[in-house]
């Protein structure tokens, strides 16, 4: 949540309130006859187009005047401007499509189209599923996340991870990122700095430093506020999930063999 409420700060001093919390109990002095008859058509409309859903509590809630749509830090939040409120969380539609996702995967598309790939270290064979990763090589998640890819690989299901390296979280991790990048070999640089091996002397060099710069910039184009974060497809996935990421790999690959091998 700190992170959260850093990346809103620009917005305003604002009070927070989360999905949970929008719905909320009215006090006494609130319920006046016209709020009331209003309340209850609200809560039967709710209740006849959400019929999947059981509703306990029922009032209004804290917010005022119009709600807006923002992006912060990757995520899609709505801001009330009226009333001075954020809401962190998702909206759906009366068919139960999540509209928040939506807001997110296009966002991702957006943000993937502007990425200097050509920049990026590049692990994996050419032909397999690409998949963005921003990395910091001190942390530990993100070693945890390159330990599921090397077991994947070891079963066969190998990806194409296109690095970007987050330097401005930990001290150390532009040396290293720099070192790896200027290695003649920077993969094999790469594991044995995310398996915990400290060289005896970090590599420097014009090239890995102006690559380096790039990564920058394109953590910057993404507005990223942690690491591991990947794309994978059209979505964006923050730390290290392993549950969703395997869920949206499964998923791409459905939709690939339903639409068959490519053409000639």
């Amino acid at each position: 949540m700190e992170e959260e409420m850093r990346s809103a700060k620009w917005l305003a001093p604002v009070a927070l309130i989360t999905s949970s919390g929008a719905i909320a109990q009215s006090t006494p002095q609130d319920r006046s006859p016209d709020l009331n008859a209003a309340a209850a058509d609200a809560q039967r409309q709710l209740r006849q187009t959400f019929t999947n859903l059981e509703f306990e509590d029922f009032g209004p809630a804290p917010l005022k005047g119009p709600l807006y749509q923002a992006s912060a830090g990757g995520r899609i939040l709505y801001y009330a401007p009226e009333s001075e409120h954020i809401i962190f969380g998702a909206v759906y539609d009366s068919s139960g499509v999540n509209i928040t996702a939506l807001s997110q995967d296009q966002s991702a598309r957006k943000r993937l189209s502007s990425l200097d790939k050509e920049s990026a270290l590049a692990i994996g064979p050419a032909g397999a599923r690409q998949v963005v990763e921003f990395t910091d090589p001190d942390c530990p998640y993100c070693r945890a996340l390159d330990r599921f890819w090397n077991s994947r690989a070891a079963a066969g299901k190998m990806v194409r991870r296109l690095i970007y390296f987050v330097t401005g979280i930990h001290p150390g991790a532009a040396a290293k990122a720099e070192h790896i990048l200027c290695s003649k070999d920077p993969e094999t640089a790469f594991r044995a700095i995310y398996s915990g091996h400290q060289p005896d002397q970090l590599l420097t060099c014009p090239d890995g430093a102006a690559r380096l710069a790039k990564h920058g910039s394109a953590v910057k184009s993404v507005g990223l506020t942690g690491t591991p974060t990947l794309i994978i497809g059209e979505k964006i996935i923050s730390g290290f999930a392993q549950g969703e990421i395997e869920t949206q790999l499964e998923g791409i690959s459905r939709k690939t063999q339903a639409l068959g091998p490519p053409g000639p």
